[in-house]
């Protein structure tokens, strides 16, 4: 009995790495971190709680963590949020042993893209906190979570397309400047909430812009991103593309009109903090689904049914030649 339990251990520890070390789950885990750390971030700054832990590295200048006496809600929150990065760390770690098992460098190079980004958002976190939240730091602290969501989503795509052809022609132009017109909004979008009242700290500087002129500018620009967004969908459409892209930029334009919406309604009704913190989190849906739509119309997949079709088609128009 001794010797089988000692023959059945390796086995049984491998058997358990094969399990937790599944990229496919790992790359939906870095998404929804991601996501969730956009939506933590903003809970941050919407409570008044970005000083909560007034230094970095450590959250005051004796302790890693709140010191017990001292300890009030904001501390708590920026603290937590501060934590979420080991999370962040873990998953991106074990994304990359994932990735690097399967042998195909097209995945090892993402998933050190996205590792390295976690350590850089820590980085750029700290200088957030030790510039007192300087409006376009904390921008910067934003977008860059954003971009890993975007190479989420890319990871998703490419662990079953290890080869994508690569389509040209005026789509792929149209849907280039759809992705582009959406990272301007994501831009713009940032820096319509440095001007604004919600600074992360009572006593945090603004970025000194007029939040009526930037806020008329990020809604011009959104209405260029639904109008892209809506000559895609007819584009894709007359050009019968896949059936993935065109439910790809149906998502897409669905979560422009529930942005917009939002977006209005929040700037009508003095910006209320759960609006706000809706809207951020449609941020990260706008990343991900815009970058789906381009992968989507860049490299069309044809799906089985697809095939099997073609092939039908093919055998009736042979016999059919006989």
């Amino acid at each position: 009995m001794g010797v089988n339990s000692e023959a059945e251990a390796p086995s049984s520890i491998t058997d358990r790495v094969d399990r937790w070390l599944q990229l496919r789950p790992l790359a939906w885990a870095s998404l929804v971190a991601n996501g969730v750390l956009v939506v933590t971030g903003g809970a941050v700054r919407l409570t008044a709680s970005g000083l909560g832990c007034p230094t970095w590295p450590r959250c005051t200048s004796t302790s890693l963590a709140p010191q017990h006496g001292a300890m009030d809600i904001h501390s708590v929150i920026e603290f937590s949020n501060r934590m979420l990065t080991f999370v962040l760390a873990a998953i991106a770690i074990a994304t990359f042993i994932a990735a690097w098992r399967t042998g195909r460098r097209d995945l090892r190079r993402i998933t050190l893209l996205m590792g390295l980004g976690i350590p850089a958002q820590a980085v750029i976190g700290g200088i957030t906190v030790l510039t007192d939240l300087n409006p376009w730091v904390v921008s910067f602290h934003l977008l860059c979570s954003l971009a890993i969501i975007g190479l989420s989503v890319v990871l998703l795509d490419r662990i079953d397309h290890p080869e994508p052809t690569i389509a040209r022609g005026p789509v792929v132009g149209l849907a280039w400047a759809t992705f582009a017109a959406a990272w301007l909004v994501l831009y713009l979008g940032t820096v319509v909430t440095g001007s604004g009242p919600h600074a992360g700290d009572l006593k945090s500087k603004r970025n000194g812009l007029d939040p009526l002129q930037v806020s008329q500018l990020h809604a011009d620009v959104v209405f260029l991103f639904v109008g892209l967004t809506i000559g895609l969908l007819f584009a894709a459409v007359a050009t019968h593309a896949s059936a993935q892209a065109r439910t790809a930029v149906v998502v897409l334009l669905g979560l422009e009109v529930s942005q917009g919406a939002i977006g209005f309604v929040q700037y009508f009704t003095g910006l209320p903090v759960v609006l706000v913190g809706f809207h951020m989190l449609g941020a990260a849906l706008i990343s991900a689904s815009v970058t789906w739509v381009l992968l989507s119309v860049r490299s069309p997949r044809e799906t089985a049914r697809q095939r099997v079709s073609s092939g039908s088609s093919a055998t009736v128009t042979n016999n059919s030649d006989r």
